[in-house]
């Protein structure tokens, strides 16, 4: 069932057109001429346009220019009784899907509208799969037998069929975003967008332009009107990857959405509704930045209606066999090298390493050895190990031996704030005051540790 509005000043016209479009079950809003159109189109969203030309307050032809403004997939038919060939290629050279003359044959009318919805919904689903090109490999399957991938497993199958928020929780590297593709392809939404957005990426104005969308001459460099990720995700699903980064300003009108189901464009004061299933993901831990005072609580409670917890490789060690022959042949396949076994004792190495990097780290691995191991199979020697979380660990012991030195009672929360004090200033000191290389040092982001920063009163050297 399709969306489609009508835009002509005859009432009758815009009566019979209506009833010959909802016999194919399409929802149908008509407007009486440009202005009333153009202001439907601010606040809803279409997968047709069926417009007359001459009306008294315009023409179609401004119809079209604002519809292809606001949505440039959305497609628009002309419907005149006055045609002529100038009028026909105009419309065509802006964009226009189709030209009808009056008086019209309701089949035809009919036919050129399901035309116009499918050919709106294959630009919109052409334009997503540019937008959300698959950053993981693989199959989309969650792969594992281990209990605590048989409980995700469990956990996607009972939450699919619902709208529930997800949070999906885990360290980097262990598969938060393919749990959420599995989740939209388990779903009602499955033939419907899977957008994913990683929140740290962008800046707290131009996350907030990602999403949301923005006007022409919202901001400097808004050159045109912009379609948010979540206009993007219509019927569809949001996923947004490292959550818990997000400012406070962008946390609020999550929100929003979240509760009312409307999305407000940066530079408009028109809300949009939208249908929207948003998973989230971080690798933080929500409820400690909700103490902290740099996550809203009341955001988190609307997020972690259903959390999803990823373990870490190190802690599910019988399944890095399979992954690792699951691995091997992609591998293989994609870089078109042969096959090679990989000997058990290579196996118990990769079980005995802590993998820092989860998943993403094994395959990196198996890569690494499929292109430079010279023998028939994959040997211990082939894969070389990042000595850092050995050394982490041993370093780890060193820096926690003055714990004995410290009297039987002690405050701890006061302990730890003149610790995490002490280290900030060092490593802005050691960086030079610059708060990027600082927050590099201690492995936080820059959002992080501006919180900090204000939190103890701190202030990077001159």
């Amino acid at each position: 069932m399709s969306r489609i509005l009508i835009v002509d000043d005859e009432s009758n016209m815009r009566k019979i057109l209506a009833a010959n479009l909802t016999m194919d079950r399409h929802t149908v809003t008509e407007a009486s001429g440009v202005a009333q159109a153009i202001g439907y189109l601010a606040v809803n969203r279409y997968d047709a346009v069926i417009t007359d030309q001459k009306m008294p307050d315009g023409e179609g032809l401004d119809v079209l220019a604002r519809a292809r403004e606001i949505d440039p997939a959305v497609a628009v038919v002309l419907l005149t009784a006055f045609a002529s060939v100038e009028l026909a290629v105009e419309s065509m050279r802006q964009g226009a899907f189709d030209f009808i003359t009056k008086p019209f044959q309701p089949d035809v009318v009919r036919a050129t509208a399901r035309r116009a919805c499918e050919h709106t919904q294959l630009l919109r689903e052409n334009g997503l799969l540019r937008l959300t090109v698959d950053r993981l490999e693989g199959s989309g399957e969650i792969f594992g037998e281990s209990p605590a991938i048989l409980a995700v497993r469990q956990m996607i199958a009972r939450v699919a069929p619902t709208n529930a928020t997800v949070l999906i929780t885990g360290e980097t590297g262990t598969g938060k975003e393919l749990v959420a593709r599995a989740i939209h392809k388990s779903s009602p939404r499955a033939d419907k967008p899977f957008v994913a957005v990683n929140c740290a990426a962008f800046t707290e104005t131009l996350l907030e332009s990602e999403l949301f969308g923005h006007e022409k001459g919202a901001f400097t460099g808004a050159d045109r009107i912009r379609q948010g990720l979540f206009e993007a995700a219509h019927e569809g699903t949001l996923f947004l990857d490292e959550a818990g980064e997000m400012s406070q300003s962008t946390q609020a009108k999550l929100l929003r959405v979240l509760a009312e189901g409307k999305i407000l464009r940066v530079g408009s004061t028109k809300p949009r509704d939208v249908d929207v299933r948003v998973v989230v993901a971080t690798h933080r831990n929500l409820e400690d930045r909700v103490k902290e005072g740099s996550f809203r609580q009341d955001l988190y409670y609307r997020l972690a209606v259903v959390p999803i917890h990823l373990a870490p490789l190190r802690e599910r060690v019988e399944d890095i066999p399979g992954l690792c022959e699951l691995f091997c042949r992609q591998v293989s396949r994609e870089l078109k090298v042969p096959v090679r076994p990989i000997r058990p004792e290579a196996i118990e190495k990769l079980k005995r390493y802590d993998f820092p990097g989860n998943i993403r780290e094994l395959r990196n691995l198996i890569e690494r050895a499929l292109i430079l191991s010279a023998g028939a199979e994959i040997g211990p020697a082939d894969f070389l190990l990042s000595a850092q979380a050995s050394q982490m660990a041993t370093s780890a012991a060193t820096y926690l031996e003055w714990i004995d030195a410290l009297p039987d009672a002690v405050s701890l929360r006061g302990l730890l704030d003149d610790v995490e004090k002490g280290l900030i200033a060092r490593a802005l000191k050691a960086s030079g005051g610059v708060q990027a290389e600082a927050a590099r040092r201690l492995q936080l982001s820059r959002s992080d540790l501006a919180y900090k920063l204000t939190k103890f009163e701190l202030k990077a050297p001159e």
